[in-house]
This record gives C-alpha cells, structure tokens and sequence, in this order.
C-alpha cells in the first residue's frame, strides 16, 4: 500500500441527509449571485472589499457556465474592474488598494468573460507579473514577498491569456516548482511544504500552461488525488480532513488536466455536490448541513456555484 493510502485509514467523513438536493438547483443560484451583485449597501458585499474583483470574477463565471450572464450589469463591472487597476500594471481587489496577483489574474478573467479584455493594458500587466519574479524562479504575489506556488499559476495563467508568457522565466519558474514536488505525488506552497489538493491543482496547471507536464509522475500525483475522495463521496484538501465541497473543483480539474479523471467514483461525487446545496437560499455550503453564505469564505462559496456546475458539464 501507497503512503497515501496508509493515511487514508485516518480520514474522516459526514453523513449525507435524507432529504437533500437530488438535482442542481441553477435558477436559485443564479438568483443567490444576482442578490450579492445588487445589493452594494449589504453587509456581505461591504465586508467583502478586500477580495472583491475575485468575487466578482467567481460570480461572472458561474452566470457564464449557467447560460444568465446577460442578467447581469455589464458595464458596471467592467467599470469596476478598470478602477482597480494601479499605476504598477497590477490590479486591487478594490479601486485604492494595492496590486495582487491574484485579484490582476481575476481582472483579465473577468474582462475576458465580458468581450473587454481590449481595455486592458496587456504590456503594462504583464511587466507587473514579471517584476515580481524571484531569482529561484518563484514569484511574490504582491510587493509585500509572500512567495507561493499559488502566484506562479497565477503568473503563468495571466501572462498566457494576454499573450506573451515568453516575458516570464519559465525553465526557472518550472524548476522552483519541482523542488515543491513531494515524494507523495502532491506539492506544497514552497520546498518542503506540506501536500494540498488547492496547491496541485495550482502547480499541475501551470505545468500544463508551459507544456511541462512530463516533469511529473501523472500517475503518482493522480493516486494522491484519488485518496482524496472520502466514503460520502465528498473529497478533501489533505489526510485527517472532512470533506468540503470546494475540492470537488480543486481535485476534479486537477484529474482533468492529468487526463485520470476515471481514478475517482464520480457518481458519488455528484451525489455529495448535490447535497450541498441549500435548497431555500441557492448556493453552496461547504459540507450538507451547513448554511451556504457570504460570511468568512465568500470566495469559497462563489468558487463552488462554479464548480457545481463546471463537474456535470465534465462528467454528466
């Protein structure tokens, strides 16, 4: 038996109820998206500012892959965005705060999404991501120098969709990536970090934007993932973890891009999304039970009314 299957003995799981979702409930989480967009005066969308251009990439997406983006204020989020952009080339989350490069990658997404990406300055955005290349090959996601794995897709991903990733060090970058490759068949945020589903899925597709998936053990990477899915059918972050519906995503799109999404029982993961659903409000909890919300992880709950519809268009 793998390493990772001896871990699997201590995972831990929850019981799906009864009476939950049987089917995806796409107008109510149409509807739970259009809530947060109108109601600006709202808690929830008030609290939300310092991650708001994810937010709003996350929701344009979901009301892409369920067919309503019309219903939404295109203009005004297009406005939004290009307000977030700062004199460095990079974007905020928010018009006033810093560049990130995870909220720069969600502005390009976002413009993507809405036919607008011609308003965005392609040169000056990806000088930004490349300034914050390190010498080892990793990259900080902002000026303050946290370096993650995470930042590098993010890099890879934005520079790809303007064009020119040729401005970026990829033989280093790719090599900062395998010294976080661990003998288990997962990576971690830096060398020696522990493995996570979030973090593979990161690494793994900035593999696959440079054409260097080669470097890695598909196989191997894949089985980790694998283990990952738990008894509900419900599939978690690490060993020793409940399952929690955002790594439906995480760990589906990862198997996708490995080509073995046939390692995981997909009729049982469907059957968990479902459950996660809540049936009066729309959206997504984290596991079935609990209330779906804006509160702490908004990010989180608007990446799963993506997924819960991005994993059945994949495997329906």
């Amino acid at each position: 038996m793998s390493f990772a299957g001896l871990l699997d003995f201590a995972r831990k799981d929850v019981e799906l109820p009864m009476n939950s979702p049987k089917e995806l409930l796409q107008d109510l989480h149409s509807n739970f998206i259009l809530k947060y967009e109108k109601d600006k005066n709202g808690y929830h969308y008030i609290m939300a500012e310092h991650l708001r251009v994810s937010g709003i990439y996350w929701c344009a997406n979901a009301m892409d892959l369920t067919k309503n983006l019309d219903r939404m204020s295109r203009e005004e989020i297009v406005d939004y965005v290009l307000c977030c952009r700062n004199s460095d080339g990079g974007y905020g989350p928010a018009p006033g705060h810093d560049s990130h490069l995870l909220h720069t990658l969600c502005a390009v997404q976002t413009l993507i999404i809405f036919d607008s990406l011609e308003k965005a300055d392609a040169d000056s955005i990806c000088k930004y991501v490349q300034r914050l290349q390190q010498e080892d090959g990793s990259f900080c996601g902002d000026q303050s120098g946290e370096v993650d794995t995470r930042f590098t897709l993010c890099s890879f991903a934005t520079c790809h969709l303007l064009g020119p990733l040729s401005v970026l060090n990829v033989d280093s970058a790719v090599r900062f990536l395998m010294r976080c490759y661990n003998t288990d068949g997962g990576f971690g945020t830096r060398p020696g970090s522990e493995s996570h589903s979030g973090q593979i899925y990161c690494c793994v597709g900035a593999l696959a934007i440079a054409g260097r998936l080669a470097e890695i053990d598909r196989d191997r990477t894949a089985e980790w993932l694998a283990f990952r899915q738990c008894d509900s059918g419900g599939l978690n972050g690490r060993p020793e973890k409940l399952p929690d519906v955002c790594y439906s995503w995480w760990v589906l799109a990862s198997l996708s891009i490995l080509g073995r999404l046939h390692f995981i029982d997909q009729s049982a993961m469907k059957t968990f999304i479902y459950a996660c659903q809540d049936d009066e409000t729309g959206g997504f909890a984290d596991r079935p039970g609990d209330c779906s919300s804006f509160d702490n992880s908004q990010l989180h709950e608007l990446s799963t009314l993506q997924f819960g519809v991005t994993v059945f268009q994949k495997i329906l």
